[in-house]
Formats: C-alpha cells, structure tokens, sequence
C-alpha cells in the first residue's frame, strides 16, 4: 500500500494576525537635561487568554492548545504634569488605571458583538473618563496631589483593526507608504486657536500657548477621543510624549523610521536627537512594527 503527502499550501500572511515573534516593538523614557524629575510613563503589554486545564481524564494533556493567545497589544505614552512627583503620580496612576479599564473592554469585546464598533469606541472613551475620575479623587483625598494631571495616548491593536485612545499633546504618528500621518491631534489652546482660525499652523508651535493643554487627565477639562484605523503588515508606529516633538522635526521623525533596522535602534536614535536639540522636557518613545517572517505552510 502507498501513501500520499497531504499537499501544503501557505497561509495568507496578508490577512493572518502578526504572530508574536513578528511584532518588533521597543520603549524608552528619558528626563532629558534640564527636568530633575522624569514625569513620562509608558507601558507596552499584551493583552491575552489561555486555555487552563485544572481536572482531565485525558492522558496527552500537551495536545490542547495551552499556549497563550494574543487578543490585543497595548501601548501607552502618558506625560504628567502638575510639577515633581505629582505629575509622575499622575501619569503612573493614569496607565496603572486605564490598562485595567482596558483589559475589561476587551473582554466585553470578545463576549459580544466584535464589529458593533461605536459601542467598543464608547467603552474606551468611558475607560478614560473613569480614570479621570479616579485621578480627581485622588486629589481629593489628598491636598497634596490637587492639581495633578497627565496626557494619555493609548494604542490598542485587535488585528486587523486598530483603536487610538488619546487625551493631551502626546502624539501617534504612523508611517505607511514612505508617509509620516499624524493620526492625533494635538489638545492644546494653541491647537484650539489653529482650529478658530486666531493662529496659523506655523505659529502653534512658537506660541505661549503651544504647551497649554485644553484637554488632560485629571484636569479642569477632559475630551478623551478615539479613532479608529485598519492596521497593515509592514507599517510603523510611533508614540511619544511632546519632550521628542518639541526638538525633532516631522521631517526627521520620518527619516529615522524609514532607515529603521529594529525598534530599539530608531527610539535610542530619536531620543539622542531630542537631547542634542535641547532635551529641555521629559522624552518617551515608543516604536513599533510588523515583520513577515518566512511563510508557513499547512495542509490543504
């Protein structure tokens, strides 16, 4: 008797989600050379479920698929401000908080409706108000935090889509197709004047203004806004606090992710040009991006 191989044809790699080995994601935060206390956080995390098994009969347990499943990846920036430790209380409690509140939202996602997408954007947009409400009650039990307050700028990735949670000045850039797009918009009075029509574009930026939030965690104001994107194989990603902003260029931003050999390399990169700048504020970076790894094959 003769056998056959099952004939293999590959997967779809456009289509499948990233594996976690093909995922090339690195963060650094800095104080940079003036600020004695860095008020910068970030936070880069998976978000995933695991079949446990507690009680079996079965004799081959190491069958069952008992390795972890990626549901989500999570990356977060937030910037503290309200001076010293309280803007670094602000923005450590604000990601501590909101990765919870998020971690919830992703179990309703997965337990309801997945492509009911305005409410999944309505429960991340309540996630950042229940944080703003958490650092508001902080401050009043405590005299000595009142006045704390933090931007937050979220990227949650459920491939093939993509949600962008974002209060404050802290940004996300994407480059896609050799173009650097700004996917937020800056919350600060001088964006706000931009947006009036009182101030040109140019101007935002030179502008006593420019660091005037109008919106933030934790502040008089909160406007929590989230967007929403397809993610694609191949695209890089980019969150930073305004400190890397306020000395590098758009321009050279996209310069350092076009030549990018690995995530570590363009962030180290990016934040040694935010110090030869000025490195006058705190400086976060987070880079990240896909990479295909050779196809693999299954049976037909």
């Amino acid at each position: 008797m003769t056998t056959t191989e099952t004939p293999r044809t590959p997967i779809d790699t456009a289509a499948r989600k990233p594996r976690d080995d093909e995922i090339d994601v690195f963060g650094l935060t800095h104080p940079g050379k003036v600020r004695a206390v860095n008020q910068d956080h970030f936070l880069i995390c998976s978000l995933q479920k695991k079949l446990q098994v507690h009680l079996t009969s079965l004799p081959n347990v190491e069958r069952l698929p008992l390795d972890m499943q990626r549901m989500a990846f999570l990356a977060m920036v937030a910037d503290g401000v309200g001076g010293g430790a309280m803007g670094e209380e602000a923005s450590r409690l604000a990601l501590e908080r909101v990765s919870e509140y998020v971690a919830r939202c992703m179990n309703c996602y997965y337990s309801s409706d997945a492509t009911d997408e305005e409410a999944f954007t309505r429960e991340l947009q309540d996630a950042a108000m229940r944080c703003h409400q958490d650092l508001l009650k902080r401050a009043e039990e405590d005299s000595d935090t009142l006045g704390m307050a933090t931007t937050l700028t979220v990227w949650l990735g459920v491939w093939p889509r993509a949600y962008l949670l974002h209060v404050g000045d802290s940004r996300c850039y994407i480059l896609r197709d050799d173009k650097l797009v700004q996917l937020s918009r800056d919350q600060t009075m001088a964006q706000e004047l931009v947006d009036l029509g009182v101030l040109k574009a140019a101007e935002a930026s030179t502008t006593k203004w420019a660091n005037v939030l109008s919106s933030s965690i934790g502040g008089p104001q909160t406007a929590p806004v989230v967007y929403q994107m397809e993610q694609r194989w191949g695209q890089s990603g980019l969150l930073c606090s305004d400190g890397l902003t306020r000395h590098v260029s758009d321009e050279q931003i996209r310069d350092r992710l076009m030549s990018m050999t690995s995530s570590r390399q363009v962030c180290e990169q990016l934040l040694q040009d935010a110090l030869d700048g000025g490195g006058t504020d705190n400086i976060t970076i987070v880079v990240g991006r896909t990479i295909q790894k050779p196809q693999e094959w299954r049976g037909a």
